[in-house]
């Protein structure tokens, strides 16, 4: 049986690479690393002028490297997922410190010269995640044993691998058996494998998300990280092979409150829920016809707690379907794992 792509051992604990960012929905990785990896990680760093931090102790390279951390990770992922020429003189710092270079960005480390040559120079690996495994094959659209869950979201960074890890652990307090399937750089960084979906051949996306949930006991659950949006134009075909390839017996919908436009795009407005939630099952219905939408995950991290518990309230008496932020425990949390499961 297939075994979704193991990365090679990682250099632990970390030193977090903000770059410049200013908005801290581009700084993905760090924060999913400090949420749900925090044991790996030391501290941030960032070059001049950056706008963001994400709580963790600001510590320069060689700081770092005398409190442990053995390795730097890009934090950020920008559209398109370039290496920018801005972030040299940093990384040359972190690997002249004595750290080595964990990247998820579709630019390759060892490409950049001036890198490369550092590498070589001060004995340090430049590891880059977003590489595919070889020969995945073109999809078949089998049915598989056991049993799926696809997050799906109305946007790029809005909780779907969030979604997807606070399934997975409540499904395993609950004595489900069940799996986190990573298929970006930050969920592979957590769990340790995935494949890198948005970086393989578009013709053998599907065929990827085939592999990454291969058959299993009919009891068991893959949770599969979801990527981009249908509604996404720079990411819809991403999606949809994610969507085809998974074959899921259940979706669930992340959206984060306030979030009006695709972000990054706002020539673009996101989608109402429900036609959200009918295009999802609409285009699964071509490899599962029996999938069904569990309820909705809503991001309400800019609310304060009773405000979030009556807009979750209202959202789930307007669409019909459990509503829950999976970042806050109670009972909306309950009643979308229990549907999930039904």
């Amino acid at each position: 049986m297939y075994q979704p792509f193991t990365l090679v051992e990682l250099p632990r604990p970390f030193l977090l690479f903000l770059g410049e960012e200013c908005d801290v929905a581009f700084a993905k990785t760090a924060q999913g690393l400090r949420d749900w990896a925090p044991e790996a990680c030391i501290g941030e760093f960032a070059c001049a002028g950056s706008g963001v931090s994400i709580g963790l102790p600001a510590l320069r390279p060689r700081e770092a490297k005398a409190r442990g951390a053995r390795a730097a990770v890009i934090g950020v992922a920008n559209i398109g997922g370039a290496l920018r020429a801005s972030w040299l003189a940093s990384l040359l710092e972190a690997m002249e410190a004595g750290l080595d270079i964990i990247s998820g960005m579709h630019g390759r480390l060892r490409n950049v010269t001036p890198l490369a040559a550092a590498a070589e120079k001060f004995g340090r690996r430049l590891i880059d995640l977003r590489v595919p495994p070889a020969d995945i094959p073109v999809a078949t659209g089998r049915k598989r044993s056991g049993r799926r869950l696809l997050t799906v979201g109305t946007d790029c960074a809005l909780g779907k691998k969030y979604s997807a890890l606070t399934l997975v652990r409540e499904f395993r307090k609950r004595g489900v058996d069940a799996d986190f399937r990573a298929t970006g750089q930050t969920g592979i960084l957590i769990a340790g494998s995935g494949i890198p979906i948005d970086a393989v051949i578009a013709d053998f996306v599907a065929g990827a998300a085939e592999l990454l949930s291969p058959d299993a006991a009919p009891d068991h659950w893959d949770v599969i990280e979801g990527q981009g949006s249908l509604f996404h134009p720079s990411y819809a075909g991403v999606s949809l092979g994610l969507l085809h390839g998974s074959q899921p017996d259940v979706i669930v919908l992340c959206h984060e409150t306030g979030r009006d436009h695709i972000l990054g795009l706002e020539g673009f407005k996101t989608p109402a829920l429900a036609n959200a939630i009918q295009m999802n099952l609409s285009l699964a219905r071509q490899t599962n016809p029996q999938v069904r939408c569990a309820g909705v995950a809503l991001n309400t991290s800019r609310l304060g707690p009773e405000q979030a518990r009556q807009t979750l309230a209202d959202c789930s008496r307007e669409l019909g379907l459990p509503v829950a932020d999976p970042m806050r425990d109670g009972a909306e949390l309950d009643r979308l794992v229990n549907a999930c499961l039904a």
